[in-house]
């Protein structure tokens, strides 16, 4: 009765345009499936295990077409263009996405990591639920330019995916629930903690912290935890962090809410992994920590909706910090690198 109840929230939480929403594909987690052990220093998560429950045919099936740039209309642009493993599922090459024809986006591509505890996705906070997020950058004509009839399309005229697909969701044409749930095993998988601050932190075998390392992970409590909390290194908050003193090109989060109050709010993003995700920002202006850091020392710009943690009373805009304290924040946000999540072969694009 739980699991009927469980499959049912999960159908409706993917929203009116999943179809074929059943009680076939409820199946007891794998423990085999990347990201399925939950982090013993993490929160519970937004979408529970038992949303959608993982397996291994349905993971694969779900990093196959993580990969597949069939899934933009030309063929050129798969979600790992732009998400890139070896950068924690960010994107090196570019300051700004690039889709289809080589078409520049309007933002700086974010990590993919630990997207199970995130509440909503991109800078604006626009997508509501994993299971449906794909259907953004799928239907964006500056990034994949596709539709989701024509994606289906391409997956049932296959030679592999039709025989895949009913082995994991039984017989029958591929739909959008399936395909979309199928994707969201792959991007539920993708959870980084076992940076070398995770293993001090859970006291495993003999990891532990440099002197400026440690006064680092002090440094980032007192100065920083206010927006990057918790071991998740976010709050998953929407703040405007002094880049502009307008922001005409882009209004941030007001793009979704379309309050004036919310005009310069971007998504806190996780400090986890930061060392190799640059450039840095939504718009990617900065290519180096020690940028961002520069732009949090003497950099912030005022504006309406200024975040209150960047104007204390009686002091200039921003967070003071010295030569010294900013060298000891970089070393310590150098052990928030996971080389295993980076390196997980399973992870990566089977060939």
């Amino acid at each position: 009765m739980r699991r009927a109840l469980v499959a049912s929230l999960a159908c409706g939480l993917a929203g009116l345009l999943l179809a074929g929403c059943g009680l076939s594909d409820v199946v007891a987690p794998d423990s085999s499936v990347p990201g399925t052990v939950l982090p013993a220093n993490f929160p519970a998560p937004v979408y529970a295990l038992d949303a959608n429950p993982p397996t291994p045919a349905a993971f694969a099936l779900g990093r196959s077409l993580f990969y597949d740039a069939r899934l933009s209309r030309d063929g050129s642009v798969s979600c790992g263009s732009c998400h890139q493993q070896f950068v924690a599922f960010a994107n090196a090459d570019h300051r700004l996405s690039h889709g289809v024809n080589n078409r520049l986006g309007t933002r700086n591509a974010p990590a993919l990591q630990n997207l199970r505890w995130k509440p909503d996705f991109f800078w604006d906070g626009g997508p509501k639920n994993l299971e449906t997020l794909p259907l953004a950058p799928l239907t964006n004509p500056l990034e994949m330019d596709e539709t989701l009839d024509h994606v289906l399309a391409k997956l049932n005229a296959d030679a592999d995916y039709p025989r895949r697909f009913a082995a994991v969701y039984g017989p029958g044409p591929i739909d959008s629930y399936q395909f979309l749930r199928a994707l969201a095993q792959f991007t539920a998988s993708l959870t980084s903690a076992n940076s070398r601050y995770d293993q001090v932190v859970r006291g495993e075998g003999n990891a532990v912290l440099t002197a400026s390392e440690g006064r680092g992970r002090v440094l980032v409590a007192q100065k920083c935890a206010s927006c990057h909390a918790t071991d998740l290194f976010t709050d998953e908050s929407f703040r405007n962090n002094g880049l502009s003193t307008g922001f005409g090109a882009d209004s941030g989060r007001a793009h979704i809410t379309g309050r004036a109050t919310d005009v310069g709010r971007f998504k806190v993003p996780s400090l986890r992994n930061v060392a190799l995700t640059a450039p840095y920002m939504h718009d990617g202006r900065f290519t180096t920590l020690a940028q961002v850091l520069a732009h949090y020392d003497h950099g912030v710009q005022a504006s309406p909706t200024l975040d209150a943690a960047l104007r204390p009373a009686g002091a200039p805009l921003g967070i003071p910090l010295t030569a010294t304290e900013q060298a000891d924040i970089i070393a310590f946000l150098n052990t928030l690198t996971d080389g295993s999540f980076i390196h997980d072969a399973r992870l990566a694009e089977q060939r």
